[in-house]
């Protein structure tokens, strides 16, 4: 029998407080959350490891230091309406749920999306709603949020979600420049974005979120 209320003591004592993520909610958060049934059941054994976890093509769960980075950037509050862009089956929601009134969890897989409802309705999460739809256009009709977090990398941050964010409201994703990726939290100030270096992390670009292509004659 695996001791996975162990991997996540250890996960938390190697990868997230080294990472200076102290926050209490946080690190509860992290701790009672079980990882290992947010990942394809081939990938069990591989779900408290210091690397993103595949989930399907271009898609990851987010290695725990960045997720748990992003998220003490975002210092998401208990009143707080958060959108999860790419939940795949539900890990960052759960996690999130943790420590904002509620979350809109956004997948575009119908078949990642079903799982996800099922094993968060399964572990409580009842303050998650699980969105099945493109994740360029996010989920308008619960919004405006008070913060967004993208579950991959990006080259560029769609129009649509930063329209459904709330003035004050912040974003917080990985944008990768070539080889190396770089984590920001961007504030919307003005109707405009802000962007603020956090970290440097890395992770696939999600489909959708690469940057347009200027064509030159």
């Amino acid at each position: 029998m695996t001791d996975f209320a162990g991997r996540r003591t250890m996960m938390v004592d190697t990868q997230v407080r080294p990472s200076d993520v102290t926050k209490f909610p946080i690190i509860d958060a992290m701790l009672s959350v079980r990882r290992e049934l947010y990942v394809p059941r081939e990938q069990v054994e591989a779900a408290y490891i210091s690397e993103n976890v595949v989930i399907a093509p271009g898609r990851v769960v987010l290695e725990p230091r960045t997720l748990a980075k992003l998220l003490d950037s975002l210092n998401i509050k208990g009143d707080e309406l958060v959108l999860d862009i790419g939940a795949g089956y539900g890990y960052s929601s759960a996690v999130v749920a943790c420590m904002a009134e509620a979350v809109i969890a956004v997948e575009e897989d119908e078949t990642l999306a079903g799982e996800a409802q099922g094993i968060l309705s399964d572990q409580g999460a009842d303050n998650v709603a699980v969105h099945t739809g493109p994740l360029t256009e996010g989920a308008a009709q619960h919004g405006p949020y008070d913060a967004i977090l993208i579950q991959g990398s990006v080259e560029q941050v769609p129009d649509a979600l930063i329209d459904q964010l709330k003035e004050g409201g912040r974003i917080g994703c990985v944008f990768m420049e070539g080889a190396l990726g770089v984590a920001r939290i961007g504030y919307k100030i003005d109707g405009d974005m802000t962007w603020r270096f956090a970290f440097n992390a890395s992770a696939p670009v999600l489909p959708g979120f690469e940057k347009e292509t200027a064509f030159a004659l």
